[in-house]
Formats: structure tokens, sequence, C-alpha cells
């Protein structure tokens, strides 16, 4: 977990060496894109937080209905990892302090709203933990899939409409992604924990 942290905070440090690649690859994408498409762009990264926040609600209230503990569980992971991912990328944001790209370069063309810090990106985290969590909850092909196409669309789109940097993008992933594994395996520890504290319990009898 140390390490995890530290390698994030480090990224700005190893970007800085690369600013002009993480620039270039930025003005490629954005100075270059279809304009008929930003209205699609902006519905998928609008999308980021409706999907990644309502997901969990929607499998929580179906698991409900059907008294159904397994996906309630289930439910309550992939809430938390969406929840741990937004912290994660808020606190990350205003301790980098990183400028958007379309500040420091005026070139760069904001096509859809971006006014916090910039990175890691928050948009792609939140959709990497939702499609991390959603494809360890439930690993089916059907499932992987359409999970991480939508989240690298949003990804992707985020530069498209040039309100991140290809680097805070990749965080974004990372963190995302990262979140949902590491709640995925503190569920693990605490189901084993709870499993050989019952075995003691029923030895004792």
């Amino acid at each position: 977990m140390k390490k995890y942290i530290l390698l994030l905070l480090l990224f700005p440090v190893f970007t800085a060496f690369s600013q002009n690649t993480d620039i270039s690859i930025l003005r490629d994408i954005n100075l270059n894109r279809n304009r008929q498409l930003d209205g699609v762009f902006r519905g998928i990264t609008n999308s980021a937080a409706p999907v990644a926040i309502g997901t969990p609600i929607i499998l929580y209230g179906i698991s409900l209905l059907n008294k159904d503990s397994l996906n309630n569980q289930k439910a309550i992971y992939i809430g938390v990892s969406v929840i741990s991912a937004t912290a994660f990328a808020t606190i990350l944001k205003y301790a980098v302090n990183r400028p958007r790209p379309f500040v420091t370069y005026p070139d760069i063309e904001k096509a859809t709203d971006g006014g916090s810090p910039s990175f890691p990106s928050g948009h792609t985290s939140d959709a990497f933990a939702l499609a991390t969590s959603v494809s360890l909850a439930y690993p089916k092909w059907y499932v992987i899939a359409p999970s991480f196409a939508w989240a690298g669309a949003v990804g992707y789109s985020r530069m498209d409409l040039g309100v991140h940097y290809p680097s805070d993008v990749l965080a974004g992933a990372i963190l995302g992604a990262g979140s949902a594994f590491l709640c995925y395996k503190a569920n693990e520890w605490i189901s084993q924990n709870k499993k050989k504290k019952l075995k003691l319990n029923l030895n004792k009898f």
C-alpha cells in the first residue's frame, strides 16, 4: 500500500522529465480531433460519475429485492471501490496541484468542464475503479470487455476535450484499478478472518 501511494506521489516528478512528450501527445489528440464528435465525447465524459455511482446502487437495490446476500456484498464492494478511488484522486489532486493543460498551454482547446487541479483524472479514476471492481465481482468476458471499453473511452475523452494530460489519465486509470484491487484483497482478508473465527467458535462446542 505504501509503495503504491509513493509511486503515485512520485509520478509527477517522472512526468516532469517527459512534459514535452505529454503535451505533444495531448496536442495531437486535442487539436486534430473531429470536432463534430465533441458532443459524443462530452456524453461519454459526463457518463463517468452517474454510471460509477449508479451501478453499485442499482446492483444493491436488486440484491435487496431478491434477498441475495452474495450480490449484496458484491454491490457494496463495488461502491466502496469507487468511493475509495474518488477519495484518493481528490487528495492527490490538491496535493500535487497541477494546472490544467489549457491553463498552461492556451492553444489547447477546452471543450468541456474542468476546474479542479489536473493530476490525476478523477473521471478516469472513477471509470476504472468501476470497470475493475465489476470485472472482479463478475469475471465474465461480456462484463469485462464493455466495462473496460467504456472506462478507456472516458479516459480518452478527457484528452480529446482538452482537460487532461495523458499522464493524468494514465495515473487515474492506475489509481482507479489499484483502488478496486486493494478493496478486493481487503474483502478477501476480512472474509477469511470471519471463517477462521467461525471455525474457532465451532471448535469450542
